[in-house]
């Protein structure tokens, strides 16, 4: 009985190592068939990861430039080597300073460029400044209750009673400028 059992172990051994070989035979003729495709799998996941890690190391750079010429102008804000590089490595970041200096200085100018500027927020708060430096009314999508305030207070000046008594009327009791306009309308305008 030994010698039957010894006998279908190893018989069990043999179609294990069969059907391993016959395994290894199929994955060889898969890898045969498709290697230029695991190839060129490889090579574009290698290629993707390698990619967005250069492009990341590039933007970082870019960033820290930006950084540095921005300290730079902190300290000297006429230094046209770090206005440039500012400019060429954070355009966003560069318009922000230029508004920054431009409100700092009343600069009607440079806030009139910079009502046009592609970014709809450095164009909306530089239009608002430039309209309350100018004195003239103001419309703005981020100050919208100061903007009406402003305005509520330009017709005050001019005489305007009911046109500002309207312009505060359209400040919700939401607001923070709420409060601030119903005692505008409370002292300035209850009566007229």
């Amino acid at each position: 009985m030994k010698i039957s059992e010894t006998i279908d172990e190893v018989k069990k051994e043999l179609s294990s190592d069969e059907q391993m070989l016959a395994s290894a035979f199929k994955l060889e003729k898969f890898y045969k068939k498709h290697k230029f495709k695991l190839f060129a799998i490889i090579g574009l996941v290698v290629a993707y990861f390698g990619g967005t890690t250069i492009i990341e190391a590039i933007a970082q750079n870019k960033r820290e430039s930006a950084n540095k010429a921005l300290l730079t102008l902190q300290k000297d804000e006429n230094n046209s080597k770090a206005l440039e590089e500012l400019k060429s490595n954070n355009p966003a970041l560069f318009e922000l300073f230029t508004y920054q200096k431009a409100l700092k200085n009343a600069d009607t100018e440079q806030l009139k460029k910079l009502s046009s500027s592609k970014n709809p927020i450095i164009a909306d708060i530089a239009s608002y400044h430039l309209s309350v430096i100018q004195s003239k009314e103001a419309d703005s999508k981020l100050y919208d209750d100061m903007a009406k305030l402003y305005n509520a207070s330009l017709y005050i000046k001019s005489g305007k009673i009911s046109e500002a008594k309207d312009e505060l009327e359209l400040i919700g009791e939401d607001s923070p400028a709420y409060s601030i306009s119903k005692m505008i309308k409370h002292y300035t305008i209850k009566g007229k």
